[in-house]
């Protein structure tokens, strides 16, 4: 089995492609979901997040609003290094964990981790493959705006923050770019998916 991590700048299509990806036949795992559910009453991280970081993150539903733990580590490395230090092993955990029930079904198939910052965080490592998918900086910022409750400074923080795309290219092994129409980036995905199924192929014969 193929493990391949997808990843790429805010807003630059990465749900999109992995969408495409799960439709030809890959497992798609979205760390980000997984990121919701380890958070949720009940979730490995809820109790310990609630005690470091506080109940003023809490929603009168008892869920943690997302946004106001979000803006206690916006600027703040060590407070985020912290948050991330408690989420990510459970995410990671989840993730082996369906990887596992893939390949025990599937020992030919193609699984895809979706996530933000795999290769910010070292993650990258833990992949046979990887794939960056990117845009042009306005288009970034253009698509970033239209989501709910958006604002410019704050699209703009988040792409600052993040590993340039130009630096991204390095690790991976292959770029889709959805700058141009759907149809060009569904058929530069189908590309990527035929390669890996080459390779796929290849090491079983191996």
């Amino acid at each position: 089995m193929l493990k391949v991590g997808l990843t790429g700048g805010i807003a630059c299509g990465k749900s999109f492609v992995g969408e495409a990806l799960a439709e030809l036949g890959c497992l798609l795992i979205q760390a980000d979901e997984l990121g919701h559910q380890v958070l949720a009453p009940g979730g490995e991280a809820y109790d310990e997040v609630v005690r470091e970081f506080g109940r003023e993150i809490l929603a009168e539903s008892g869920e943690i609003d997302r946004r106001a733990l979000a803006a206690q580590v916006f600027g703040t490395p060590d407070r985020l290094a912290r948050l991330n230090a408690i989420v990510h092993p459970p995410v990671l955990r989840r993730e082996d964990e369906l990887i596992a029930k893939f390949r025990s079904v599937a020992p030919d198939g193609i699984a895809v981790v979706e996530a933000a910052i795999l290769i910010e965080t070292g993650s990258y490592k833990r992949f046979d493959r990887m794939i960056l998918v990117t845009c042009r900086e306005e288009q970034q910022i253009e698509r970033a705006m239209r989501r709910p409750g958006a604002s410019h400074d704050d699209v703009l923080a988040r792409i600052g923050r993040q590993m340039p795309l130009d630096e991204k290219r390095k690790y991976a092994d292959f770029v889709i770019d959805t700058s141009g129409e759907k149809e060009s980036t569904l058929r530069q995905t189908r590309a990527v998916f035929d390669a890996l199924r080459q390779q796929t192929a290849a090491r079983i014969g191996e």
